[in-house]
C-alpha cells in the first residue's frame, strides 16, 4: 500500500497544540505497514480516557479538553485515524475501507494494552469506537456518545447526509478547516482553520478525507451493515454505562441520541444532554463542557 507522511514541518506552531506525538506501527494488510499517531498525555498508570475524532478533523479537534483531564488525574489519549493528522495516509481512496478503519484502531488499541477505558466519540469516531466497544467490551468502563451514531443501512440517509457526500467527491478544493468552521456555532478562527488543514499540504494527502463519506452503511446490503448489526446486538446486552451528550445545532444528528437511550441497558437513568451552542463539532464549541460532563460521568460510575 503507497502511503504519503505529512512533514513534521506542517505540525510546527499551531495554536494550542504542543502536544509531544507518539507512535505505533500497524499492519496495513497488504503486507507493508503504516504509522499512525496518537496524543498521550498524563499519567500512565492512570485510567485512560480515549479521545476518538471523526470527519475531516484529527486529535487537534480535542486540544482544550485534554489538558482538563489530565489536570483531573486521568491518563488522555487521542488518536489520528490513519488518513489523518499526524498518521500516515494511504494514497488511494480504494485503500479507505471502513473493516479496515475498524481492524487497525482496534491492533492500535491492543498494541498499546488500554483497559478501564472512558470512550468518547464523536463522528466517525462513533462508527469506529463502538464498533471496538462490541468487539472488546472488557476494556471499556464506560462510553460518552457526542454526535455519533452507528448506521446499519436500515434507515435512508437524509437529504442533508447525501448532500455532504456528493459535495465531498465533487468540490474541487476540499478544505478540511472550513468545513469543520461551518459545523461550529460560535466559529473557529483563521489560525485555527489553517491547523485542521495542516496535515494536508496538497491534494495528494487527502483521499481520506475524501472517501469517508463513501463508506457510511447507507443501505441493507452494504458491506459493513451487517457488521454494524452485530454490533449492536452487543451493545444491547452490555450495562457497560452510556452516555450522550449531543451538540443542540447539529440539525444532521439531531434525534440520534434517543436511539442509544432507547436500545442500549447502560443508558437507562443516566443525565444524557443536548448541549446549547454547539454544533457537529462540539469539541471546538463547548469543549471544556463537555469534558466536565465526562468527569462527572465517570465520578458517578
Amino acid at each position: 500500500m503507497d502511503y504519503l507522511r505529512t512533514p513534521e514541518i506542517c505540525f510546527e506552531n499551531l495554536p494550542d497544540y504542543d502536544f509531544a506525538p507518539h507512535y505505533t506501527t500497524l499492519d496495513d494488510t497488504e503486507g507493508g505497514t503504516l504509522r499512525l499517531h496518537y496524543v498521550d498525555e498524563g499519567d500512565a498508570s492512570a485510567a485512560p480516557v480515549l479521545l476518538m475524532h471523526g470527519e475531516p478533523t484529527w486529535s487537534y479537534l480535542y486540544r482544550h479538553m485534554i489538558p482538563i483531564f489530565t489536570g483531573a488525574g486521568h491518563r488522555a489519549l487521542a488518536p489520528d485515524l490513519v488518513g489523518f493528522g499526524r498518521s500516515d495516509k494511504p494514497s488511494q481512496q480504494s485503500d479507505y475501507t471502513y473493516a479496515r478503519h475498524v481492524t487497525w484502531m482496534a491492533d492500535w488499541l491492543q498494541t498499546i494494552d488500554l483497559q478501564n477505558i472512558t470512550l468518547v466519540c464523536q463522528d466517525w469516531g462513533g462508527l469506529i469506537g463502538l464498533r471496538l466497544v462490541a468487539q472488546m467490551p472488557n476494556r471499556f468502563a464506560r462510553v460518552v456518545v457526542a454526535n455519533a451514531a452507528l448506521p446499519t443501512g436500515d434507515q435512508p440517509m437524509g437529504e442533508a447526509f447525501r448532500a455532504w457526500r456528493e459535495f465531498s467527491q465533487t468540490v474541487p478544493d476540499f478544505d478540511s478547516g472550513r468545513i469543520v468552521y461551518g459545523g461550529t456555532t460560535s466559529k473557529i478562527t483563521p489560525e485555527e482553520v489553517a491547523a485542521y488543514n495542516a496535515p494536508y499540504p496538497d491534494a495528494r494527502y487527502l483521499a481520506g478525507a475524501r472517501q469517508f463519506p463513501m463508506l457510511v452503511p447507507d443501505n441493507p446490503d452494504n458491506t459493513e451493515a451487517a457488521p454494524n448489526r452485530a454490533a449492536w446486538q452487543v451493545l444491547r446486552g452490555l450495562d457497560t454505562p452510556f452516555l450522550t451528550a449531543f451538540g443542540a445545532d447539529d440539525k444532521i444528528m439531531a434525534g440520534v441520541d434517543q436511539v442509544f437511550q432507547k436500545m442500549i441497558p447502560g443508558a437507562a437513568g443516566q443525565p444524557h444532554m443536548v448541549l446549547p451552542g454547539a454544533g457537529h463539532f462540539l469539541q471546538e464549541d463547548v469543549g471544556p463542557k463537555l469534558a466536565q460532563v465526562t468527569l462527572d460521568f465517570i465520578g458517578r460510575t
